[in-house]
């Protein structure tokens, strides 16, 4: 009997295929991942290598689901017929990160390690050097449980971006300026709205606090990765529903006062408490009415 698992899980692991066959821009390069862990104790370039390589023999396979009734008798002929018309997957949104370790050799160690069950897609040392550690097609674990508008397995329909910082000292210009170069490339290769670059925090304001409210999030959006306020904000109104605004915007409001703290620490960023003042309220009305 086929493992339904296995039929379900096609379309996800098609993506392999790029792996041996397409490739994007010198410096964003999906389909070759580079020798990013060379040490005393580990290298991991073949461990991915045999990863990707049993990923693509599920997919080479052609067998059909088999349909099952109640009794366990086969109820339903079924046949493979292979369509010439299939993708692969392509990340819809960006992630960002800080690590909360104490250094980039750290959060390497952290990822290529099998029992932490974490990974991104690429880390941005202080330095500014990026290590590109999941292909861009594959599905790495970054975002974990939480909630952005009705999406909630933000793994497979994004990209992850680790960046060095203890989530309590400014990010440093080398890593600012790799990462503009970064997100500038994946947007391009990957037609991603300029809405759908958010912080882990935004996607899962229960658990994260991560970028923090450090990161330079104006600066992003001023390079079109994501939204900030205009200067001249207009006074929300007296009946101005700020959980409806929250929740249009896409943060989960079931805990109103996390979604608040997550909103502020982005989008305000001089206050992390769960108040909202009538600046904060001015600048939620604002920034709702972008999405």
């Amino acid at each position: 009997m086929v493992n339904y698992r296995i039929h379900s899980f096609i379309y996800l692991l098609l993506l392999t295929v790029v792996v041996l066959a397409t490739s994007c821009s010198p410096k964003v390069n999906p389909a070759k991942p580079p020798k990013i862990v060379k040490g005393p104790h580990f290298t991991t370039d073949s461990i991915y290598t045999t990863k990707t390589d049993s990923l693509l023999n599920i997919v080479k396979q052609q067998q059909p689901i088999v349909l099952m009734d109640s009794t366990g008798l086969i109820a339903t002929p079924s046949e493979w017929v292979g369509s010439v018309n299939f993708g692969i997957r392509k990340a819809n949104y960006v992630i960002i990160h800080f690590t909360a370790q104490d250094s980039v050799q750290q959060t390497i160690k952290t990822f290529t390690i099998k029992s932490t069950e974490t990974s991104a897609h690429y880390v941005i040392a202080k330095d500014g050097k990026v290590y590109h550690m999941v292909n861009d097609y594959l599905r790495s674990n970054h975002a974990g449980l939480g909630k952005w508008g009705s999406v909630t397995d933000m793994n497979s329909i994004s990209l992850g971006i680790e960046i060095d910082n203890n989530g309590s000292s400014p990010f440093t210009d080398a890593q600012v300026k790799s990462l503009l170069q970064l997100l500038a490339q994946l947007k391009k290769a990957y037609n991603i709205p300029a809405a759908n670059f958010i912080g882990h925090q935004d996607f899962a304001p229960k658990r994260k606090p991560d970028p923090g409210p450090l990161f330079p999030w104006k600066t992003l959006a001023d390079k079109g990765f994501g939204y900030w306020s205009d200067d001249a904000l207009e006074i929300a109104p007296e009946n101005f529903d700020y959980k409806t605004a929250l929740r249009l915007i896409g943060y989960d409001t079931s805990d109103v006062n996390a979604a608040i703290i997550a909103f502020k620490r982005h989008f305000v960023q001089d206050d992390s408490t769960a108040q909202l003042s009538q600046l904060d309220l001015n600048v939620l009305y604002n920034v709702y009415q972008k999405y």
